[in-house]
């Protein structure tokens, strides 16, 4: 068994979490697939600082929101262990990180368009996440997948997202439905135990004994709305009515995004493409598919492709700033108003969503639901292996069916055998994350200086 070190038996303390939290946004690498992983590895499996349960509710609920799930998932275990603060913590470090990372990408962007170091870690690093999600993949559906129902409708959640790019919310939702109804109909699998989590987690003996911040109040989520809602749109009035350059635009804009952006960064690509290039001239034909390879190759959310588009917006229409001053204030604008709004959801939604876990009559909607979320993580560990492994892949369209298929003389021969090495390292010599990821990004390094220069 894995150590515990945190100590297993006691709640984490603030600076312990501070410290792991800062961890995770470093390694938040691979989009939602390999986040999710990184953190259930983290907090699940090394730490035990929440039980598998009380993890993959969390998952749950935030897979039914509009914005990065992952970054409103460690929002949510943050707030769990630490209340508000926790959750303001957690969400942060996740997305600090690959914004200074995303910063000086754009930066090296806007100025001379190449970053060939950086290039080469990343090379290495992205074939070693698809081990992480392996692994994160293996962990989780040997406990979500604890019958044949749950099998099919983890099966019916990966056909219907990679292959009829059915929306992320229809498909939990619908899977919400079906457990609800079975649970109803009182079929044995789908009465799964509720109660105190027993599966390991520290903080979870803490919550389940009635910590106050997990109970719904209705004066404390009225008062966390309006200061959200306050925090998001003052920056958005005030460079509206500042009339300069492109930020009153990009406040507006980002906003709406964030609400609707339901399926993460690929299912609002076109439209962020068609906005920003047809309708407000920010970028350049071709460039909106730069920046969301530079959003993959850093941590954090690969939402931060909106940062890269807020940055070349600041840069070419700064009004009286300055090119430089307007691209910074154009990236942190679009960043604010992407992730402001997640911390709305999670820290006035949450503990009504924990009230939910006791209530019997919805414990076969969640069993469902968790058995959803293991074949909506496979579709995003597939689309993510599809666009490492091979250099092109068309999006074809049959009717309703949609196809990835990669083109065979694509296939990068280096980018496979790091994923083949890493996933050996990891599932069979046990080798650790940080390890992997870092032997993985020094050999693409070398690739690419040694080989491709």
């Amino acid at each position: 068994m894995m150590a515990v070190e945190s100590g297993g038996g006691r709640h984490p303390s603030f600076a312990e979490a501070v410290r792991v939290w800062l961890k995770i946004g470093l390694l938040s690498f691979g989009g939602p697939a390999g986040q999710i992983a990184t953190m259930h590895r983290i907090l699940v499996e090394e730490k035990r600082w929440v039980g598998e349960t009380r993890f993959l509710h969390a998952l749950n609920f935030c897979m039914l929101l509009p914005g990065p799930e992952a970054q409103q998932l460690a929002t949510y275990i943050g707030w769990l262990l630490h209340r508000g603060v926790g959750g303001l913590v957690a969400g942060t470090l996740f997305v600090l990180p690959g914004f200074l990372v995303m910063l000086g990408l754009a930066a090296l962007y806007a100025g001379f368009q190449q970053v060939p170091l950086v290039d080469g870690l990343f090379y290495g690093i992205k074939p070693a996440v698809l081990a992480v999600v392996v692994e994160a993949l293996l962990r989780i559906g040997r406990r979500a997948l604890k019958g044949r129902e749950f099998l099919w409708i983890a099966a019916a959640a990966f056909v219907g997202i990679f292959f009829f790019a059915v929306p992320f919310p229809l498909i939990v939702l619908s899977a919400g439905i079906v457990g609800l109804l079975a649970a109803r109909a009182g079929h044995p699998a789908f009465l799964p135990r509720l109660g105190p989590v027993g599966d390991g987690g520290a903080a979870d003996r803490v919550l389940d004994d009635g910590a106050d911040h997990i109970r719904p109040n209705l004066r404390r989520s009225l008062t966390v709305v309006a200061v959200c809602l306050a925090l998001w749109w003052t920056p958005v009035v005030a460079a509206l009515a500042w009339g300069q350059g492109s930020f009153g635009a990009i406040g507006l804009f980002f906003s709406k995004l964030s609400v609707v952006t339901f399926g993460g960064a690929y299912a609002v690509l076109a439209y962020v493409a068609q906005e920003a290039v047809d309708i407000h001239g920010w970028l350049r034909p071709g460039e909106m598919l730069d920046g969301l390879g530079l959003a993959e190759t850093t941590p954090g959310p690969l939402i931060l492709v909106n940062q890269f588009v807020g940055f070349l917006a600041g840069f070419r229409d700064s009004g009286p700033l300055g090119q430089w001053p307007g691209a910074v204030l154009g990236a942190v604008l679009a960043v604010w108003v992407t992730f402001v709004p997640c911390f709305l959801w999670i820290l006035a939604g949450a503990p009504y969503v924990e009230a939910l876990r006791g209530n019997r009559a919805l414990a076969g909607g969640l069993a469902a639901i968790t058995a959803a979320v293991v074949g909506v993580v496979l579709n995003l560990g597939l689309w993510f292996a599809l666009h490492v492994l091979f250099g092109r892949v068309s999006e074809t369209r049959l009717g309703p069916l949609h196809l990835s298929i990669p083109d065979p003389a694509s296939l990068d021969p280096m980018a496979l055998a790091l994923a083949a090495a890493a996933i050996i390292a990891m599932l069979r010599l046990r080798m650790g994350m940080i390890a992997t990821l870092a032997a993985c990004g020094g050999v693409g390094v070398a690739w690419r200086l040694l080989f491709l220069a």
